[in-house]
């Protein structure tokens, strides 16, 4: 590991992070933190990947419904207007918005195949945001000057490694560059969370055979076309499996290339001190 003592960890005149786990557990929360108290700079993979990687997707997608509109079409058509994403760190519903939800049209559901689409088009996104951070390392010193670097990826990260490979392309990248650190949820959280997301479905991005198999369960279960499909109820259904699926997946990553924090510790980070102080109890001591 890049730091291979807590000791290491807490000399070190740079201090690099990746964060990791199910969207809920802290990542931003204490990333916007480090980076108020400066110092550090704050890398949000999910931001990265609205502007750079998918951001003519998004505003494409909105231009498409309202050319639809024949008082927003006109304008459109003679560049009277502009239309964008006002995607920030903290508003991230454009891209989980464009991503959408499969099922009846009615009800806001899209087509499997356009799912599959956004679905395929946020995964080489992601893969490319994650791929980028080694730049935005270099960038963040040299450009603004900060000594410490904070990654805040989205949970869908583990859908796209393979923890058991060595040679695994985007691990082998994060990890040469920074500490992973898997923030990990007790049976408490996993149960908040599902609360969470059936109070306010949102949608998510899966490995495709993850996808595959789920639809075709959910079809087969309760015997319906994807015309007859509720979009919202689909991902609640899939959901929990969702998460029973990633566990394993952040675990193993933790085991083979970084450290684990309880989410409950991390939740008790008021500054940089607290935050330095529980990466270096999960490193080895000597």
């Amino acid at each position: 590991m890049l730091y291979p003592t807590a000791q290491a960890w807490r000399d070190a005149p740079r201090k690099r992070v990746v964060l990791y786990a199910m969207s809920g557990l802290g990542k931003t929360h204490v990333s916007n933190l480090l980076r108020e108290e400066g110092g550090w700079f704050h890398y949000s993979i999910d931001y990265r990947i609205g502007t750079r990687y998918m951001g003519e997707y998004i505003a494409d997608n909105a231009k498409r419904h309202a050319m639809q509109v024949p008082f927003l079409r006109k304008l459109l058509l003679t560049d009277s207007i502009y239309i964008g994403s006002n995607i920030s760190f903290d508003n991230l519903t454009p891209v989980s918005t464009y991503l959408g939800k499969p099922g009846n049209p009615e009800l806001g559901g899209l087509t499997m195949d356009t799912y599959r689409l956004r679905q395929s088009q946020f995964e080489r996104a992601e893969r490319q945001a994650l791929l980028d951070t080694e730049y935005f390392i270099w960038r963040a010193e040299d450009l603004y000057g900060y000594p410490h670097f904070i990654c805040d990826t989205g949970g869908s990260i583990c859908e796209w490694v393979d923890p058991a490979d060595p040679e695994d392309e985007i691990l082998t990248a994060l990890s040469q560059q920074a500490l992973m650190v898997w923030i990990k949820g007790s049976e408490a959280h996993t149960e908040e969370l599902i609360r969470r997301f059936d109070r306010a479905p949102k949608p998510m991005a899966y490995q495709p055979a993850f996808l595959e198999d789920a639809w075709a369960r959910y079809l087969d279960e309760f015997g319906l076309t994807e015309q007859q499909v509720d979009p919202d109820t689909f991902i609640r259904w899939t959901y929990a499996q969702a998460l029973a699926h990633r566990q394993p997946l952040y675990e193993a990553m933790a085991e083979k290339w970084g450290v684990t924090v309880e989410a409950t510790d991390m939740a008790q980070v008021r500054d940089q001190a607290d935050f330095i102080e529980l990466i270096a109890a999960a490193l080895p001591q000597g």
